[in-house]
């Protein structure tokens, strides 16, 4: 029992120097910066954030797909809970294609499960966005939404922009990476195997522009009159293993 609470103390004291300069903008902000049971990540809650409550997580993935340590950002907006849209890397997208596809063809199974991740669950359900402005967020990223106007609402202009800047090189090929908005706020998971400061900053920029346009493509879409609704779309499957 003291060797394990003496080992912990050593990896949480190692990891209060590595993180300090995380932490030190945490504070910066207004935010309060907490490790994580048995030093494995931090937590970083800032409430009065702009433009909306902003908690960052780093630390062992939540989802499958990613195949080292994660960060997790979210941002409550207090959207419309049907404002679901997703934009990720399109590697990534084809990857949990094949898995739906292999999940709803299995001998065993007559669905999809529903303890399925939204992730997997949206290509099924929504129909990708086609038509980008930019060659390069067309070729690196694939979009889904409730509806094709939305999505396009949402990624046409600053996010677009703020896509293509990042594939230069914080998002490289291949990188996984998911943006969606859904239950009224904006989520970003990205594998990142260490924390730095520069990246979880940009990272932060990105969730606040994708934030940002998701409140301006819902204020335009209630100023068109009704919302779409996701309880009357049916589960059968479009997708295909060489899905693009």
């Amino acid at each position: 029992m003291v060797v394990k609470q003496v080992k912990h103390w050593l990896v949480t004291r190692a990891n209060a120097a590595r993180w300090r300069p995380i932490q030190e903008w945490a504070e910066a902000r207004g935010a309060d910066f907490s490790q994580v049971r048995d030093g494995q990540g931090f937590l970083i809650e800032q409430p009065k954030a702009l433009p909306g409550p902003l908690r960052i997580e780093w630390g062992e993935p939540q989802r499958s797909y990613m195949p080292g340590a994660e960060l997790r950002m979210r941002c409550e907006m207090r959207l419309h809970s049907d404002l679901q849209l997703m934009v990720l890397c399109r590697t990534l997208m084809e990857e949990l294609e094949r898995a739906v596809f292999e999940a709803y063809t299995d001998t065993l199974k007559t669905r999809v499960d529903t303890d399925t991740p939204e992730e997997m669950r949206w290509l099924v359900m929504f129909p990708k966005l086609t038509s980008m402005a930019s060659q390069l967020v067309r070729q690196r990223y694939g979009v889904v939404g409730v509806t094709k106007d939305l999505a396009h609402d949402w990624l046409d202009g600053e996010l677009s922009t703020a896509l293509a800047q990042a594939s230069q090189d914080l998002l490289p090929e291949g990188h996984p990476f998911v943006l969606m908005s859904m239950r009224g706020n904006l989520y970003l998971r990205t594998q990142m195997d260490e924390p730095d400061l520069p990246k979880v900053q940009a990272f932060v920029r990105l969730l606040e522009t994708a934030a940002r346009e998701a409140h301006r493509a819902a204020n335009k879409m209630s100023d068109g009159g009704a919302w779409p609704t996701t309880t009357s779309i049916a589960w059968t499957p479009s997708v295909r293993p060489d899905a693009s």
